[in-house]
């Protein structure tokens, strides 16, 4: 692909039929609204990784607009740019003339996993991704052989074989979470009473990974929630919420999980619908417009994304009720995108980490950049993701925190993975601690030892705030 996506001839007239399928091709008009003004890339990751235009948003766009004008198929470069996309969004936040490119990426996935064979290796991992991880049931299962893996791994001859794993392999097994199977099959109870006088009343999305593998976090956000007097309620029977298969341009199964999610929320009388997932939020403050053409569905579809928030949309809402215990730590809060960029939630989560007395709050370099998670990103192009993810950790490690914290499970994974022990660290155990923001508070209010020894899927110091937690 030679010519520039800034060039005069981006704009193109229609010279034959479009190669995209009529079932909502990407908007013309929204096509129409890129004028190739470079401000997305320096917050492009592919474009700061390459250096190639049809790997910046604008040339993205051009060749979807040359798609769109029937002057290239769906496969070949178009299908190859977009699959090296991250769907970070951090172009949106960038563009100074609002062009939608969430709302154009929305539209070209699924028409290429419609209309574009891939290999047969490639449709066989995708496939057992999406046969497993939207799964409670079977994660848990997975949990089992998990935790014994993790046992052998500490075995010098097992890490050594596991670190020559090549490509998608090697970086499926680098980013295993760490494995408790007392938490794996644990569940919250159906309501969490307010703690004092009773100001909201919400439901909690618990999450297919983050219920299985990061159980913890449910349980530091239902007492966070409960000790600023929202009373929670955990509707049994939930299922994944689609966000992962929508990313990847799975339509049908991700728009089947949004209806079951609805009809399931839908039924409760409550303020707000709560996640602590960045990418669950995402999805599902979008299903207002994901099923804007289902007459079925629409407006219940409206009603569900107006009520749904981030757990710390909600506490920034709400005027400080439980007393906070100070924690003295330098802490990086890292900006997962599917919260910063396509949620605009930004100054809540760190409002609410600012409540906590004498805590540190830091900034770090090229905020902006994805970690390289990106859904399941860093298991399908696991070099680049791996390029992001060392940047990301280098920029982490020049701000010297005692801590990281950020609000989504792959980001989690990805960020410890590459941070590694800090310079000098050698013994196990000594890389940065990662915890999501939610479980820093809850450590705040309820006044435990600060360690900081938590890792991703690990338990806070204690659960006894939370009595009423299940076993199934």
């Amino acid at each position: 692909m030679t010519t520039p996506a800034g060039s005069a001839e981006s704009k193109l007239p229609q010279t034959g039929p479009s190669a995209f399928d009529p079932h909502r091709p990407p908007s013309a008009e929204l096509l129409g609204d890129c004028v190739h003004c470079g401000f997305c890339l320096p917050t492009c990751p592919t474009y700061q990784l390459w250096g190639e235009e049809m790997d910046s948003p604008r040339g993205r766009i051009y060749l979807m607009d040359m798609a769109s004008k029937g002057e290239i198929g769906l496969d070949g470069a178009l299908h190859q740019h977009i699959d090296a996309c991250l769907g970070c969004m951090a172009c949106v936040t960038a563009c100074p003339s609002g062009v939608q490119y969430d709302r154009l990426l929305e539209s070209v996935r699924p028409q290429l996993e419609r209309n574009v064979p891939r290999t047969r290796s490639d449709r066989l991992f995708r496939g057992a991704i999406f046969a497993l991880f939207p799964y409670r049931r079977r994660l848990r299962a997975a949990a089992v052989p998990g935790a014994l893996y993790q046992r052998l791994r500490r075995v010098p001859a097992v890490a050594r074989l596991a670190g020559k794993l090549p490509g998608r392999l090697g970086a499926m097994e680098s980013l295993l979470p760490p494995v408790r199977l007392r938490e794996a099959f644990a569940r919250l109870p159906e309501r969490i009473p307010a703690v004092g006088q009773q100001r909201r009343r919400v439901a909690l999305l618990t999450g297919c990974v983050q219920d299985v593998f990061f159980h913890s976090v449910n349980e530091a956000t239902a007492r966070v929630l409960a000790a600023e007097g929202c009373e929670v309620l955990v509707p049994r029977g939930q299922r994944c919420c689609g966000a992962l298969e929508l990313h990847a341009g799975r339509e049908l199964d991700a728009l089947g999980r949004a209806r079951r999610t609805i009809a399931l929320f839908g039924e409760l009388d409550v303020d707000a619908v709560v996640t602590n997932v960045a990418g669950c939020g995402s999805s599902m403050k979008e299903y207002g417009h994901l099923l804007s053409d289902d007459p079925e569905w629409a407006e219940r579809a409206a009603a569900f994304s107006a009520k749904v928030r981030d757990v710390s949309e909600v506490l920034a809402e709400l005027e400080p009720a439980a007393p906070r215990h100070p924690i003295r730590a330098r802490v990086v809060y890292h900006d997962a995108c599917h919260l910063g960029h396509a949620q605009g939630v930004r100054a809540q989560p760190r409002a609410v980490l600012r409540t906590i007395p004498e805590l540190e709050l830091l900034e770090v370099a090229e905020p902006e950049l994805c970690c390289g998670s990106a859904g399941i990103y860093n298991l399908v192009a696991p070099e680049a993701a791996a390029e992001l993810g060392a940047r990301k950790a280098a920029n982490i490690r020049a701000a010297r925190p005692d801590l990281v914290v950020t609000a989504n499970p792959g980001c989690l994974l990805q960020i410890r993975r590459h941070l590694g022990p800090p310079e000098g660290g050698t013994a196990e155990g000594t890389a940065l601690p990662l915890m999501h923001p939610v479980q820093l508070l809850d450590a705040s209010i309820r006044g435990v030892p600060a360690s900081l020894g938590y890792s991703p899927a690990q338990s806070s110091p204690s659960t006894d705030g939370l009595a009423a937690t299940e076993r199934q």
